[in-house]
């Protein structure tokens, strides 16, 4: 028995099905703790998280097993080690966390509540493991509750019961905004319930829409902070616990501040982008810089992300580019340091529509005639993505994503987009708040009304409301769910305005399955969270 524990938490970034390099990083982390006494990787390290069907195919939970036993080997001599894999016991596949000390692994427990709502579909793939008990280590006894198993009282009780001392938490817990909080004050609950201490370890990274933003934390069982890890950084944080007469407590530690609003927006944007562009493989990025607000946060972004030389902007002026537009575009671009072209489109543009002229003769021209500038920009931008090498990135806001304003195969061609989850409101916020920690982005993108520039003096408000009323509305039939009849209560908007927006939103569902992945900020984002079909002959209170 000891009265003295040192355990690190590794608060890492894996790569989801890469499994030798998660083990070769795991091995890192361990050579750089060799004075704890045990380290805490986050939930299905091994592998990454979350595996989704990879996990169904058993040549991949065999791989993951065999490193995990090659690296228990390790623990021969130093550090224990508790890691998380997908472990395999005749029918069964358990999301697990297993501990590696002595040699050898020398106990598994398994993730008991398994969430299945929102982004997680854990159920899909996982088998709800029995309740677990403590882990013997060093006379210590260690309840591991995985993730969602402090999400309720059941487990922790269960634990406290059955004579754990510490409560050690792996976790995967994607980022949305205002997230640490509700974090904190479960971890509040279970710790009141139990009276027992808490490490809280999440991982950090992005992967594919989904971003971990770390955060992880210790609570003592007086529900006083003990450590305070960074938001969007790896880290390993060597806590020491000691045994005292009301039992363990950790010696308290670092507590950083973590970053709010705009400041944890950005950065988790950045941080998606990063990771979609680098653990994909891709040199670099490519975009059109249009002169408006949209491409211009995400050309800063994405010189956050990768360094400007890894950032190449385009402009694709056309009859009703305007003067203004082209300065800015210029200008931002300057202000980046990023490679940046102009591609006039007025040639490729013109031979469309003499090409279709003999069937379009005696119509009227519209939006067909606008969408083709569009769409003839989008086969630019994939021309030059397919001759470099360079991933195009989209610029859509959640606004336009909402409501259909956007063009299939035009400026929603792309692989990946930051700001999807992004409403217009707050992306004038981000820009701002990105000046104010250098100034990148032109004063008058910011200023001037936005327009997509398709015909002659066209701003946005010609074919939307003005994009606060949007928002308050998109924002309650997004986030919220509230019948129509509530948003025009609370509001006093229009019936009809706020009738109008829900009939886009859901007619505007096709365009949104075909659009590129993008960072999820928000409680509920199109595709993992907002699951709407296609087909839906729904109107509320109609």
């Amino acid at each position: 028995m000891t009265d003295r524990l040192i355990i690190a938490l590794a608060q890492l970034n894996p790569t989801l099905g890469a499994i030798n390099a998660n083990l070769a990083r795991a091995r890192k982390a361990r050579a750089q703790a060799q004075e704890a006494d045990l380290i805490l990787f986050p939930e299905l390290f091994i592998c990454g998280y979350p595996p989704e069907d990879l996990v169904l195919r058993p040549s991949f939970v065999a791989a993951c097993r065999a490193a995990v036993e090659d690296l228990a080997k390790d623990t021969a001599t130093g550090p224990a080690m508790l890691m998380g894999l997908p472990w395999r016991e005749g029918p069964h596949l358990y999301n697990s966390v297993a501990l590696l000390a002595n040699g050898r692994i020398e106990a598994v427990r398994h993730k008991f509540d398994l969430p299945n709502y929102g982004v997680f579909d854990e159920k899909r793939v996982f088998d709800a493991g029995p309740a677990p008990g403590p882990i013997a280590f060093k006379g210590v006894r260690l309840g591991v509750p995985v993730c969602e198993d402090i999400w309720t009282e059941e487990t922790c009780e269960t634990l406290a019961e059955t004579g754990a001392e510490i409560l050690l938490v792996p976790n995967g817990s994607p980022f949305e905004r205002n997230k640490d909080d509700v974090r904190l004050n479960l971890v509040v609950a279970r710790v009141t319930e139990t009276g027992l201490p808490m490490a809280y370890l999440n991982q950090v990274g992005g992967q594919d829409e989904l971003v971990f933003d770390g955060a992880s934390f210790v609570l003592n069982a007086d529900r006083t902070i003990a450590w305070q890890m960074p938001m969007f950084e790896e880290q390993l944080a060597l806590t020491e616990w000691r045994r005292e007469a009301e039992g363990w407590r950790c010696v308290p530690g670092e507590i950083v501040t973590l970053p709010e609003k705009e400041h944890e927006t950005w950065q988790a944007c950045v941080l998606g982008l990063r990771d979609y562009v680098l653990k994909n493989r891709f040199p670099g990025v490519v975009l059109g810089l249009s002169g408006g607000i949209d491409s211009a946060v995400v050309a800063a972004m994405a010189v956050d992300a990768l360094g400007a030389d890894k950032v190449h902007c385009v402009m694709l002026p056309y009859a009703y580019t305007s003067k203004d537009s082209l300065a800015d575009a210029e200008e931002c671009a300057k202000l980046l340091g990023v490679r940046y072209d102009v591609v006039p489109i007025k040639q490729p543009v013109e031979g469309f529509l003499s090409a279709l002229g003999p069937m379009f003769e005696g119509t009227t021209p519209g939006i067909t005639e606008e969408n083709l500038q569009s769409r003839t920009r989008g086969v630019i931008l994939m021309a030059i993505s397919n001759k470099f090498g360079s991933m195009v990135l989209t610029t859509g806001n959640k606004s336009e994503m909402s409501v259909g304003y956007a063009t299939l195969y035009g400026d929603m061609n792309g692989g990946y987009n930051p700001i999807k989850d992004v409403y217009k409101t707050e992306v004038y916020r981000l820009a701002s708040w990105r000046n104010g920690r250098g100034y990148v982005i032109p004063e008058r993108i910011i200023t001037k009304a936005p327009t997509a520039e398709l015909r002659e003096n066209q701003t946005d408000q010609d074919s939307l409301p003005p994009y606060g009323v949007l928002d308050t509305i998109l924002e309650a039939l997004v986030e919220n769910e509230i019948p129509v009849a509530d948003i025009i209560a609370a509001t006093g908007y229009d019936e009809a305005l706020v009738r109008r927006v829900q009939h886009m939103l859901y007619v505007a569902e096709y365009k949104r399955r075909q659009a590129a992945p993008g960072v999820k900020i928000t409680r509920r984002n199109f595709g993992r969270d907002r699951r709407y079909p296609i087909t839906n002959g729904f109107r509320d209170g109609q």
